[in-house]
């Protein structure tokens, strides 16, 4: 049965490469109809911290990876040590003492040419001579890194190795421990890594950023898992949008690209709006309400859910992610609106006290309050004031939202009330003449 692992250290947040790693490893086990296990290596236990855990774990269901199996090597000291005895009883390991008497277990690296067949790479040939004897067990008495990785990827039956190009120096070392403790030699892929748009490593400028801050962002984890996917593999036909049921019968890790993939943050801002425009228009509402609270536009005991999902609605073909609607909406939540300056000074510099006046009055005149009948009595009034409707649209769009640009203006006036609206006027008139 393929088994395959994603090994995340807990001293820090799940970050872009993790992600991919993780998605790849769960990827190729669902394809294979195989199983995805979780190693928490928290073997350096002054680094560890229990929040990381926490958060890693949280964005990988967040993700969508579900576990088959998981394992803390913090639980697991005994067995390293264990093996670290067989591989001196093997004569593989020797004992070192430090100048305070504690002991170290070291291996012995026997020079020789090792080969691997990478599944992403090819054939990859080791000259182990330039390794130096490797320490197994350090004198605090904690397994290094690639001992207690060749153990577990053995115990648990890892059949597949995949994982990060920065990873290719430790192979040649596992082998030699896979060879000296007896065990199956599992397969290797080694990802290529991921660079920044402008070139080089990334950073957390150019994108290296927690999946937690993408979640907070208002990205949806099908887009994010969707971007994800083309850091390094393609289903073929130029295609950028797929599902994940779609992408599992699709994908094979021998596939996957031997180049650098590229982070592109406009690419993801792209298919997040994608995704966006797709979604079911209730379940983004159940995902902005608690912004909504958090920001306090409503209260979270008492709200209208249909108003709030109307305007969902009308903002979602726009969205590129959900904090849009939060940022964008603002002014049908806030009893006072602050108007941008460079708005008030590009429509609103001459006085239109009449004109708001005329479409206060007009507003109150209409048989019906609805958006075809709003849009009709406002181009009746431009119509009568012998002016292009523009002229108009743009100032009251300000003077309603503080901002140049939104949804139609008619459904602005419509969401927001006869109330409202003519309210926001005629105190727009007042200040402005005062």
């Amino acid at each position: 049965m393929i088994r395959v692992r994603f090994a995340p250290s807990p001293t820090g947040n799940l970050h872009i490469g993790g992600a991919r790693t993780a998605l790849f490893n769960w990827l190729y086990a669902r394809s294979k109809s195989g199983q995805f296990l979780l190693r928490i290596e928290d073997t350096d236990l002054s680094r560890s911290k229990k929040e990381y855990v926490e958060e890693i774990l949280n964005s990988l269901k967040w993700l969508g990876f579900e576990w088959d199996e998981v394992c803390y090597q913090s639980q697991r000291f005994d067995i390293y040590r264990e093996y670290a005895q067989k591989a001196l009883k093997g004569g593989h390991a020797y004992i070192e003492k430090s100048e305070s008497g504690r002991e170290a277990i070291i291996f012995k690296v026997v020079p020789q040419k090792v080969k691997i067949n990478d599944l992403i790479h090819g054939e990859i040939e080791f000259d182990t001579s330039v390794i130096k004897d490797q320490v197994l067990i350090k004198s605090d008495g904690t397994p290094t890194y690639n001992f207690s990785c060749v153990v577990d990827d053995a115990l648990m039956k890892i059949s597949h190795i995949i994982r990060g190009d920065d990873h290719i120096s430790n192979t040649p070392k596992q082998i030699l421990l896979y060879q000296a403790l007896g065990f199956p030699l599992p397969e290797f892929a080694h990802l290529p890594l991921i660079l920044a748009k402008e070139g080089g490593r990334m950073s957390k400028r150019k994108g290296a950023t927690a999946i937690t801050e993408y979640r907070s962002m208002g990205y949806l984890p099908k887009a994010l898992v969707n971007f994800l996917m083309l850091l390094g593999w393609s289903p073929g036909d130029n295609r950028e949008i797929i599902g994940i049921e779609e992408a599992i019968k699709l994908f094979d890790i021998r596939n996957v690209n031997k180049a650098a993939a590229v982070m592109d943050l406009d690419k993801l801002d792209w298919i997040n709006n994608q995704y966006l425009k797709n979604e079911d228009p209730a379940s983004l509402t159940e995902a902005v309400i608690p912004m909504l609270v958090e920001k306090k536009y409503i209260d979270k005991d008492k709200f209208d859910k249909d108003y709030i999902l109307s305007l969902v609605k009308l903002f979602q073909p726009r969205l590129t992610v959900l904090n849009d609607f939060v940022d964008w909406a603002d002014f049908f939540f806030l009893k006072d609106i602050t108007i941008d300056p460079e708005a008030k000074q590009k429509y609103l510099a001459r006085d239109l006290s009449k004109e708001f006046k005329l479409f206060i009055d007009r507003l109150d005149k209409l048989d019906k309050f609805d958006i075809v009948t709003i849009e009709a009595g406002f181009r009746e009034l431009v119509k009568e004031l012998n002016i292009e409707a523009k002229a108009l649209i743009h100032p009251i769009r300000v003077v309603l939202t503080g901002k140049t640009i939104g949804p139609g203006l008619f459904e602005v006036i419509y969401y927001l009330g006869k109330e409202r609206t003519q309210e926001r006027l005629s105190k727009f008139i007042k200040k402005e003449r005062t």
